[in-house]
C-alpha cells in the first residue's frame, strides 16, 4: 500500500490537497478543497477519477476551481459522484450546478451527485440528478457519525468540525493496516513460496482451516500468526481556515496524535496574532505548538497569506521551525 500527497496551488494563492491511496489492487483518489486553478495542477486522468471531493468550507478561495473539476465530471458514470462539506454545502453547490444552461439532456445518462453535509453528530445527504438539470434537491436521509465519515477500500476518512466563524471541517486520512509476509521468518521455515502465500495474506483464517504447503496440509491460523506482520498505514491530516486557539490546539493534539503528516494553513506571523484572531485563522507559532503537542511526524505549511510575500513567508517557516523542527513547505515551493 502507498499513500501519496500533493499540495496544489502556489504560495499566496488558492491551495488544495490531492491524496492518492494505492492498495496494490485499488486506487482511491481524494481531493480536499478546490481553489482557483488547483484542478489544473493535476493530470486529466486524476481529475476524472477523483472518488470524493471534500470541502473544508465554501469560502470563495476554497471553491473557486470547482467548475474545472465539475466540467469533465458532471456526466460521468464510471464511478459514483460524492462531495462532502459542512452544513449548507448542498445548498451552495445547488447554485453552482444550476449556474449553467442544460438544454441538451435528451440522451443524458442517469447521473446523480450526492452531497453530504456534515453537521455535529449527523451527516445529511442530498441528491441532484443530471437528467433534471440539477433542478431538484432530493433529500436522501441522514446518519449518525463520530469522527469517521467514510470507510473505503484500504482507507478511512475522519472529520472534525472546527471554528472559522463558520464551521470548517478538518480531515484526517488513514490507510488501513498493512499486512505483509515476514520474509526472514519465511526463509527460516524452509517453505518454498507458492500459491499458498496469497491465501496466507488473505482474510484471517477460521479455526481448523488448512492450506497445502509443499504437498503437506498445514494449519493456516498458525502460519498467519508466525509469518505475518502488521504495521499501521500512513496518515495525513488536512487543516485549514479555523482559529487555532488553546482549545482547538488541545483538541487536535489529542485527535491527531501520531499522524504522519499534517498539512496546515499558516496565514500569519506570530506578531500578527491579532489579525489571526480577528479573521479566524492561525499564526505560525500556534500551528507549530499544535504539531509538537500531537507528536506528528512532519508539518507542511500552506495557504500562506499574500500580505507577506517571500521574505515574510520565510519568516513564517522559521517561526514554526523554532518550535517544531520538522516543518516544511510543499514540494516545489521555492522562493
Amino acid at each position: 500500500m502507498a499513500l501519496t500527497i500533493q499540495v496544489l496551488g502556489q504560495p499566496g494563492r488558492d491551495n488544495a490537497l490531492f491524496v492518492k491511496v494505492d492498495t496494490g489492487q485499488h486506487i482511491t483518489r481524494l481531493l480536499f478543497d478546490c481553489g482557483d486553478g488547483c484542478p489544473h495542477a493535476l493530470s486529466y486522468r486524476d481529475v476524472i477519477e477523483i472518488d470524493h471531493l471534500f470541502f473544508s468550507h465554501l469560502h470563495m478561495d476554497h471553491v473557486g476551481g470547482f467548475d474545472a473539476f465539475f466540467r469533465p465530471n458532471h456526466d460521468r458514470t464510471l464511478r459514483p459522484n460524492h462531495i462532502w462539506g459542512p452544513a449548507d454545502t448542498a445548498a451552495i453547490l445547488h447554485h453552482r450546478f444550476r449556474g449553467f444552461l442544460w438544454n441538451l439532456l435528451a440522451d443524458a445518462e442517469p447521473v446523480s451527485w450526492h452531497i453530504h453535509d456534515i453537521h455535529p453528530g449527523e451527516i445529511r445527504t442530498t441528491r441532484f440528478d443530471l437528467r433534471e438539470a440539477f433542478e431538484t434537491a432530493h433529500a436522501e436521509g441522514s446518519r449518525d457519525w463520530n469522527r469517521v465519515i467514510l470507510e473505503g477500500t484500504g482507507v478511512v476518512v475522519e472529520a472534525h468540525l472546527m471554528n472559522h466563524g463558520t464551521p470548517s471541517v478538518a480531515y484526517v486520512v488513514r490507510e488501513s493496516e498493512r499486512v505483509n509476509v515476514d520474509t526472514a521468518r519465511l526463509a527460516a521455515t524452509g517453505f518454498s513460496p507458492g500459491p499458498w502465500v496469497k491465501r496466507l495474506r488473505g482474510p484471517r483464517a477460521a479455526p481448523g482451516e488448512m492450506v497445502e504447503v509443499g504437498g503437506i496440509d498445514r494449519d493456516l491460523v498458525a502460519l498467519q500468526d508466525e509469518l505475518l506482520i502488521t504495521t499501521p498505514g500512513e496518515s495525513v491530516a488536512y487543516l485549514t481556515d479555523f482559529r487555532m486557539d488553546a482549545a482547538a490546539r488541545d483538541y487536535l493534539a489529542a485527535h491527531l496524535r501520531g499522524v504522519d503528516t499534517v498539512i496546515c494553513e499558516s496565514q500569519y506571523q506570530a506578531a500578527d496574532r491579532d489579525l489571526a484572531e480577528r479573521n479566524w485563522h492561525m499564526a505560525a507559532d500556534e500551528v507549530a505548538l499544535m504539531a509538537a503537542a500531537a507528536g506528528v511526524g512532519r508539518l507542511i505549511l500552506f495557504h500562506l497569506s499574500d500580505r507577506y510575500q517571500p521574505d515574510g513567508w520565510r519568516e513564517i517557516l522559521a517561526e514554526a521551525r523554532s518550535i517544531f523542527a520538522n516543518t516544511q513547505l510543499p514540494e516545489g515551493w521555492a522562493f
